[in-house]
């Protein structure tokens, strides 16, 4: 049994890859695009000293943002994506998710 599936995750179809990857890439773009309009948001919004309401949205925006990256980073480390997906898709995320906390924090 297990002879049979190291060969059946060890074939690799190129003329597979690419539809698989669009597959597995397109809900994972759609997400780290929100994570990034999220982060943008929060980065671009300049609250004043006594704009309280105003300042716990940005937090709240970084957090989120930063929380997306992680729900795509956990899709990610999954062992089909693992397999398919190329090793930059764990770099946007950390980016965002870690420019979205350090707005949120240092706020």
């Amino acid at each position: 049994m297990s002879a049979w599936r190291n060969r059946r995750e060890s074939i690799d179809l190129p003329e597979d890859q690419g539809c698989l990857q669009w597959v597995l890439g397109v809900p994972l773009g759609l997400l780290y695009a929100l994570a990034a309009y999220l982060c943008y948001t929060a980065l671009v919004a300049r609250p004043g000293p006594l704009d309280h309401p105003f300042r716990q949205d940005v937090q709240t925006m970084g957090h989120l943002s930063a929380g997306l990256c992680v729900l795509g980073l956990l899709i990610t480390l999954t062992p089909l994506y693992r397999r398919t997906m190329n090793r930059w898709w764990y770099v946007l995320p950390l980016a965002l998710g870690l420019t979205g906390l350090l707005r949120a924090e240092l706020l």
